[in-house]
């Protein structure tokens, strides 16, 4: 029995080397230029929603990719044109919210994000300027979540590695799981497990997750 399944372990093996070697970046370009045609559109009419309370319509912010080499991640605005002040104010006015922020990197209430930028977020809208980024081969349609600079000591502290040998996702198996309810550095277990079980049908279950957690408006 082991005689006939040494060959079928081999074939599966060369498969996720190959897919991680190239596969998985032809995959992804070829994703998003079918998709463009979709996502173009919506990005724009969007853009001109957001440029109504007078803020710039994109957000760009520097995160650590693949190697921690950073590069710019393209939003849609989705925060106050000061959002950096308004947390600073926020948290240090409540300490219960500072060690909410310090833990989670995030606030169940947050001050900061605009009407409609709740409604981007909820359906994970305000994420589709990035596949640009995608295109530019800065990120991945999945993988890990980007890390701000700023959060790249939790990270080095964890003794984690796998985030640095992918690219990040615009999402990924933390995104479709648990999503609000672990802290920073239980995320970084999602990542491992993904970096050790990388190949094309694991893409595609994340993929298909992806869509349900959007249409159920579990976004962020």
């Amino acid at each position: 029995m082991t005689f006939f399944n040494e060959p079928v372990a081999v074939h599966r093996r060369m498969t996720k080397s190959l897919y991680r070697l190239g596969g998985k970046r032809l995959f992804d370009i070829l994703f998003v230029i079918m998709i463009a045609p979709i996502v173009v559109p919506l990005v724009i009419l969007f853009a001109l929603i957001v440029r109504r309370d007078s803020g710039p319509a994109f957000f760009s912010q520097t995160r650590v990719g693949k190697g921690g080499v950073p590069f710019s991640c393209y939003k849609l605005r989705t925060m106050v044109v000061d959002a950096e002040h308004v947390l600073a104010a926020h948290c240090a006015g409540d300490p219960l919210v500072r060690a909410q922020w310090e833990a989670y990197q995030k606030l169940t209430d947050d001050p900061r994000i605009t009407c409609f930028g709740r409604i981007l977020r909820a359906t994970s809208l305000d994420e589709l300027p990035q596949f640009w980024n995608v295109l530019r081969g800065d990120m991945s349609l999945i993988g890990p979540r980007p890390f701000t600079v700023d959060q790249e000591p939790l990270y080095s502290s964890s003794r984690a590695s796998a985030y640095y040998r992918l690219r990040p996702g615009i999402s990924g198996a933390w995104q479709v799981s648990s999503r609000n309810s672990v802290t920073f550095a239980e995320r970084l277990a999602f990542d491992e497990e993904y970096d050790a079980t990388l190949s094309v049908s694991e893409d595609l279950k994340v993929l298909l997750k992806t869509v349900a957690v959007v249409l159920r408006h579990q976004g962020q």
